[in-house]
């Protein structure tokens, strides 16, 4: 008996632990919401300033390279394509990469565009390959050895830039010739389509209005959205270029590249419409991708953020609270089975270890609707009436409980077979 009574006392700590991470992980976000409040009148002065550089004439700006990742999405190809191809900037200055590793008939519909806008003068080509590998990471590195050029403007195929994409967001590479990247706020072309995307508006709308404009603001480490972005070939390269044996390269080689001294450019003002996942099958796929990759680089550059003497304590430990943040499934996960374990052991425990699992339910619920909150009225000016902001919060809650759900299987399933090969499962787009 007291071995079991010593085993309970041990799981509750355990328990009472990951409920103290949980709460420092989630009020992080409302230190954003206060930060973002602080800075916001002088981080969207900057940022007029920085849109207000002006251009040198035509002949004397720099050759862009756009590249446009795509994998088995025939149903957004060609509107993707003709985006790019629709951009202002001279002719003889804009250069289309389409970096098509699909399988299916897209492939084909991918050499039919790029002939069609080829014999109208663009210089576009189609990169395809047959074995991706390194995934989107692994043809972003290829494509750009193809190339002499020196910058690099990213869209995955569903996002649809407006033609002045170029004109306004190279502005602040002539104003600071060393941002790493400046990267666009993306925007959702079906927000409303059902109330899967309507949560997901609200929540992307908190990470980039609140998250994202804050960390610029502030000076944090920036990652870099995958999409709507413009690169320097000399900040990728001092990151170690893209690499493929991660399934978020964005984010590492946002850190890869930040450890060397370059930093980036968050523009909130500047929206690119793409399509959310309308289904949650898909929805809950994509979300576990962007958890499991989290971890990866997270794991991989704590060491090196630890150990470098150029980075001030106080963005080290921005740094690492950020990538901390990935941690908060498997915290939850253990905190959930051993107050279960505790409470099962221990029935004794049973009060206390309810009362510190609503106070910690309760202060979570806070700074996620505050964060949410503020978010959406940030980004949409509050339009959306308090009402239905809290039906989309009750979305939000069921969606990180399926989340949970699906990220235990997971867990179960890694722990029972053996390991797999990384894949990158891209998130299909069916043409919104």
């Amino acid at each position: 008996m007291a071995a079991i009574a010593t085993l309970a006392l041990a799981l509750a700590v355990v328990f009472a632990v990951c409920c103290v991470l949980l709460a420092a992980f989630v009020g992080s976000l409302l230190y954003m919401v206060i930060l973002h409040h602080r800075l916001k009148e002088r981080g969207l002065r900057r940022e007029e300033a920085l849109l207000a550089t002006p251009l040198p004439p035509d002949a004397d700006l720099p050759h862009v390279v756009v590249q446009i990742p795509s994998f088995n999405e025939g149903g957004v190809l060609r509107r993707g394509i003709e985006a790019a191809a629709a951009l202002d900037w001279p002719r003889d200055r804009l250069h289309i990469q389409v970096l098509d590793d699909s399988t299916d008939e897209t492939a084909e519909l991918a050499r039919t565009v790029v002939a069609e806008l080829k014999a109208k003068g663009f210089d576009i080509v189609a990169l395809q390959r047959t074995d991706r590998s390194g995934f989107k990471g692994g043809a972003l590195h290829e494509a750009m050895q193809q190339t002499p050029h020196d910058y690099f403007a990213i869209f995955d195929v569903d996002y649809v830039p407006s033609p002045d994409f170029l004109r306004v967001c190279m502005r602040p590479f002539f104003a600071n010739p060393n941002w790493a990247f400046v990267q666009a706020r993306f925007d959702f072309l079906n927000p409303h389509e059902n109330a899967l995307t309507e949560m997901q508006m609200v929540t992307l709308d908190a990470h980039l209005g609140i998250e994202q404009a804050t960390r610029c603001w502030a000076g944090h480490p920036l990652p870099f959205n995958g999409t709507c972005g413009i690169w320097q070939r000399a900040a990728i390269e001092a990151g170690g270029g893209w690499k493929g044996d991660t399934v978020t390269e964005d984010l590492d080689l946002t850190y890869r590249g930040w450890v060397k001294g370059w930093r980036a450019l968050f523009l909130t003002s500047v929206p690119v419409p793409g399509e959310l996942p309308a289904d949650t099958k898909t929805w809950l796929r994509q979300q576990q991708r962007w958890q499991d990759g989290f971890r990866h680089v997270g794991l991989r550059m704590f060491p090196e953020i630890l150990r470098s003497r150029d980075i001030t304590p106080s963005s080290k430990a921005a740094a690492l609270l950020h990538l901390c943040m990935s941690l908060n499934q498997p915290v939850l996960l253990v905190g959930v089975v051993a107050g279960l374990l505790a409470g099962l052991l221990a029935p004794s425990l049973a009060l206390l270890l309810l009362t510190l699992f609503f106070v910690t339910l309760a202060w979570v619920l806070f700074c996620a609707t505050t964060f949410l909150r503020a978010g959406h009225n940030f980004i949409r000016g509050g339009e959306m009436s308090p009402a239905r902001f809290t039906l989309v919060l009750l979305r939000f809650v069921g969606g990180q409980v399926a989340m949970l759900v699906r990220s235990l299987g997971v867990h179960i399933n890694k722990r029972l077979n053996r390991p797999k090969p990384i894949v990158f499962d891209r998130t299909p787009k069916r043409g919104a």
